[in-house]
C-alpha cells in the first residue's frame, strides 16, 4: 500500500458512461453515474480474480490437471461482476457454461472451484460436476444447452404471457463458437430478439454500464412490468473451449485491439487512477494478493483427493430414492480399488 493516507483519495467520483440502445422502451439506464471508491476496489479485485482463475485454469488444462469441456471466461468479467452489483444473492441465477465466473460471484471460492475444475472431493459440485456443472446456493450453471432457438422464444412467450420477473441476458462475444456474428444471423440485434419483450444493448467491457442496465432492468421486473431482455456486447480472450486455439476465425491483430482499447479490467483501473480513487501501489497491491490466492487454490486443486467411487451415484436426487428404480442400484456397489 502507498505511503499516501485513505484520506487523500477521492471517496466517490461522477462517471459519463455509453447510452443503451433501447428497444419497446421510453428512457434506459442512467448516463451519469456515481461510483466509490470501496465498490471501484470491490469490482477490481473480483474481476483480477476471475481473470487469474481463467488464466491458471488455462495452464491447469495444458497440464492436463483439467479435463474433459473447459470454456473460460477472461475478456468478459465486466458482464458477471457488474449483473452482481446490481442484483441480490437471493435472486436465482441461470447460466450457460463459461460459469466459473458466476460460480465465484455467487459465493463459491476459488479453492472450490479450482478442485471442481480438477475433480476433486473439494470441489463446490464434490468434484462430480466439472467446469460445466457447477453449483451453489440460488445457483444453477454450466448447462450445456445455450439459447436453442426453439426453446429460447418459447421461453420468452411463457415469461411476457405471465409478466414473469425474469432478466434475459445475452453475452454477446461476437462469435458462435468460431463462426461471428455477422455470418451467423440476418439481424445481430439480439436484445430486440424478444419481439414482445424490452430489450437493452449495452457495453458489455464497461462495469459499470452494466451494473446500471442490470439496476434498470431490476427495477423493470420488482416492479410488475414483466420481462426484460439484455444484450452485453463483451468479448472471450480465449478461444470457445480448449480445443480452440481461436485464431482460425479471428486474427491476433483483433484481439489485441480489444484488449488495448476496451478491457474492462484496464477501463476500470483507468477511471479509478484519474479521479484519484486509488493508488498504482494499491491496485499492485491486489493483483498481489490475488495471485497468491490464486495459487493457493491450484495447490489445493491438484493435491486434494478425488471423491471415493463409492460416492459416484450420490446427490443425484435430493432425497433418498422413493421407490425402487430397475438398474440403480448396482451403483451404489462399487467400490475405489485406488
Amino acid at each position: 500500500m502507498s505511503a499516501r493516507a485513505f484520506t487523500d483519495f477521492t471517496t466517490r467520483a461522477t462517471f459519463e458512461i455509453k447510452k443503451c440502445d433501447l428497444f419497446l422502451l421510453n428512457e434506459g439506464p442512467a448516463t451519469q453515474v456515481v461510483l466509490t471508491r470501496d465498490e471501484g476496489l470491490q469490482y477490481y479485485h473480483t474481476m483480477q480474480v476471475i481473470r487469474r482463475m481463467e488464466l491458471k485454469a488455462d495452464q491447469l488444462y495444458k497440464q492436463k490437471m483439467i479435463r474433459g469441456f473447459c470454456h473460460l471466461y477472461d475478456g468478459q468479467e465486466a458482464c458477471a461482476v457488474g449483473l452482481e452489483a446490481s442484483i441480490n444473492l437471493s435472486d436465482h441465477l441461470i447460466t450457460a457454461y463459461r460459469a466459473h465466473g458466476y460460480t465465484y460471484t455467487r459465493g463459491g471460492t476459488v479453492k472450490e472451484i479450482m478442485a471442481e475444475l480438477t475433480g476433486r472431493r473439494g470441489g463446490i459440485a464434490k468434484g462430480k460436476g466439472g467446469s460445466m456443472h457447477m453449483y451453489c446456493k440460488t445457483f444453477y450453471g454450466g448447462n450445456g444447452i445455450i439459447g436453442a432457438q426453439g426453446q429460447i422464444f418459447e421461453t420468452y412467450n411463457m415469461a411476457a404471457l405471465w409478466k414473469l420477473p425474469v432478466i434475459f441476458v445475452c453475452e454477446n462475444n461476437r462469435y458462435a463458437m468460431g463462426t461471428s456474428i455477422e455470418r451467423a444471423a440476418a439481424s445481430t440485434d439480439y436484445y430486440k430478439r424478444g419481439e414482445f419483450i424490452p430489450g437493452l444493448r449495452v457495453d458489455g467491457m464497461d462495469v459499470l454500464c452494466v451494473r446500471e442496465a442490470t439496476r434498470f432492468a431490476a427495477d423493470h421486473c420488482r416492479s410488475g412490468k414483466g420481462p426484460i431482455l439484455l444484450e452485453l456486447q463483451t468479448y472471450r480472450y480465449h478461444g470457445h473451449s480448449m480445443s480452440d486455439p481461436g485464431l482460425s476465425y479471428r486474427t491476433r491483430e483483433e484481439i489485441r485491439e480489444v484488449r488495448s482499447k476496451s478491457d474492462p479490467i484496464s477501463m476500470l483501473k483507468d477511471h479509478m487512477l484519474s479521479h484519484n480513487m486509488a493508488s498504482v501501489e494499491e491496485l499492485k497491491g491486489i493483483d498481489v494478493e490475488v495471485r497468491k490466492e490464486i495459487e493457493d487454490a491450484a495447490q489445493f486443486a491438484t493435491t486434494d483427493p478425488e471423491p471415493p467411487l463409492e460416492e459416484l451415484c450420490n446427490h443425484i436426487f435430493y432425497n433418498e430414492l422413493p421407490f425402487e428404480v430397475r438398474g440403480t442400484n448396482p451403483w451404489t456397489k462399487l467400490k475405489s480399488i485406488s
